[in-house]
């Protein structure tokens, strides 16, 4: 092979992979956010889950995409164990798509793809159109780099070093090894099982060789998933298990069929002259036979995760942390498909916890005024502290998550969290100062009248209806909204009547001057609280009308 083939060879996995990038990217953008919709419809049932992921991975273009997807989802709560494992076997059967299209020779109209995908990219402004084009000229990419990497492979049949090391994967082992380990650094089984594919045409591999190297590369996939499970919760290294022992039971039930009855011979005697469309096939058939006979002990599968990963006692570390968010990167070369839809997921399900967080102290803020007990001052400070940490690792987070956005709809659902966090933070804070006034309540002896304690009481209560309001499953939608502004509405006239109140009680002499101005100051407080509550309440509707 001479510099210049290397070089070719170097360009055209460029190509290829920057080309599977191009599509997920599109996909990503077009539809990412409604993964979450469609899965959750469809997974309930084994059969329609294995045909979504099947379905999924097949426009795609890449098992560990969809696999990595899958991770997202468990983790943030998304997807149950149960319903991964359909969707991880759907994924497999899916990846051989690729395998398909080469060995078809789809790679032919390559430059007719690419062509429209850039005219629609560069001449058209809409976005659904240029999300199109970009799918169109990913895949048109795609398909040239595997022609630049046929013709920079074909000396190599020439090579009788390359041919004797092809030759020693007629050892099982050896030939499992090498697929897994080259599609572990490459991270993608369509690009690996592709390069073999142009390997065989080249007549530099025999099909009977391959066929191992093709086991390999199944297991190979998996290593993705491992790395995006890290950091993850137990049930997403789970469905990242479930991935691995799918792929690890079929190499060895192939293995050994292999090596036992003809099959290859089999595949080369019905398919003949055509290296391409045997692997394909090999492909194919390894992979809709163990999802048939691996179909009926899926929540066998998932049983058997949990007793390999099972809970553990100190997995969970004291002190501060994020429960739902997770280090998984949107840049990932593997697409990302549907990580908008994990990473607003798990947006909204550590907001919906900083928010419950809120609340609590702002229920024990009332409740250490009300009693004047500054005991429970210390567990509040606590609190606050840890909404101080959350606001500034979901803020962190949105961040990142902004730089990569690439969808409208998204970006605006993610800019309205950011906003959401910063008002959850303010409502903290003015918990905080309601449980200060517990402290100058008990130093200076200071007590409330009666009808000001029983204002108290009905603040407490709005406050509390208000923000579990907020905390409800299902919000966002025009009616609920009405409901937010009512009680911010309320909130105000209540503020007005107590304050006109206070000052008819000042006049009469039932309140002294310390009593009035830490009531003054509480009143204030209640007030901010309903008007961050309306903010939130207003980004949700806004989150709400773009899903």
């Amino acid at each position: 092979m001479h510099l210049t083939d290397f070089l070719s060879l170097l360009g055209g996995l460029a190509l290829f992979l920057y080309g599977m990038q191009m599509m997920s990217s599109g996909l990503e953008a077009a539809a990412g956010s409604k993964m979450k919709q469609i899965l959750e419809r469809l997974t309930a049932n084994r059969f329609l889950g294995v045909l979504v992921g099947a379905a999924i991975t097949a426009v795609i273009q890449s098992s560990s995409a969809t696999t990595v997807m899958v991770v997202g989802f468990v983790n943030a709560g998304m997807m149950t164990l149960n319903q991964a494992v359909w969707i991880i076997m759907g994924a497999n059967v899916g990846t051989t798509v690729t395998g398909l299209l080469i060995a078809l020779d789809v790679g032919a109209m390559a430059p007719v793809f690419a062509f429209i995908g850039v005219v629609l990219l560069v001449f058209i402004k809409r976005p659904q159109v240029q999300h199109v084009g970009q799918i169109l000229a990913g895949l048109g990419v795609l398909f040239i780099g595997m022609d630049m990497m046929s013709g920079s492979m074909a000396p190599l049949r020439d090579s009788a070093a390359f041919v004797s090391l092809m030759s020693n994967f007629s050892n099982p082992l050896l030939g499992i090894a090498f697929g897994a380990l080259f599609t572990a650094v490459i991270q993608s089984s369509s690009a690996s099982v592709g390069i073999l594919q142009t390997l065989a045409a080249s007549g530099v591999i025999s099909f009977s060789n391959a066929v191992f190297v093709l086991f390999g590369q199944n297991i190979g996939t998996c290593i993705t998933a491992v790395l995006a499970s890290v950091g993850t919760s137990r049930s997403a290294k789970r469905a990242t298990s479930i991935h691995l022992m799918f792929n690890v039971i079929g190499t060895i039930i192939f293995t050994i069929i292999t090596l036992i009855f003809p099959l290859t011979g089999l595949i080369e005697t019905m398919i003949p002259g055509a290296p391409k469309a045997q692997i394909a096939a090999m492909h194919t058939i390894f992979n809709i036979v163990t999802t048939l006979l691996l179909l009926p002990l899926g929540n066998m599968l998932a049983k058997l995760s949990v007793k390999l990963l099972p809970e553990q006692e100190n997995e969970s570390p004291e002190g501060m942390k994020v429960l739902y968010l997770t280090p998984v990167q949107p840049t990932s070369k593997d697409g990302g498909l549907g990580s908008s839809a994990i990473y607003i997921d798990q947006l909204r399900n550590e907001l919906n916890r900083m928010l419950s967080m809120a609340r609590d102290n702002v229920a024990a803020g009332f409740r250490a005024v009300l009693a004047r007990d500054n005991s429970q001052i210390q567990a509040a400070e606590k609190t606050e502290d840890y909404l101080d940490f959350l606001n500034k690792e979901i803020s962190r987070q949105i961040s990142s998550v902004m730089t990569h956005e690439n969808n409208e709809s998204n970006s605006t659902i993610v800019s309205s969290y950011f906003t959401i966090t910063g008002n959850i933070e303010r409502i903290g804070d003015h918990a905080m100062n309601i449980c200060g006034y517990t402290n100058l309540l008990v130093e200076k002896d200071i007590q409330f009248s009666e009808t000001a304690q029983s204002e108290i009481v009905e603040m407490r209560d709005v406050c509390l209806k208000g923000l579990n309001t907020l905390l409800a499953p299902e919000t966002g939608d025009l009616l609920w909204l009405t409901d937010v502004s009512a009680l911010e509405q309320k909130i105000d006239d209540m503020t007005l009547q107590f304050r006109r109140r206070q000052l008819q009680r000042m006049q009469s002499g039932a309140c002294n001057e310390e009593a009035c101005i830490l009531y003054s100051e509480l009143l204030t407080d209640f007030e901010r609280i309903g008007d961050h509550m309306l903010n939130i309440g207003q980004e949700m509707a806004v989150i709400h009308g773009e899903r």
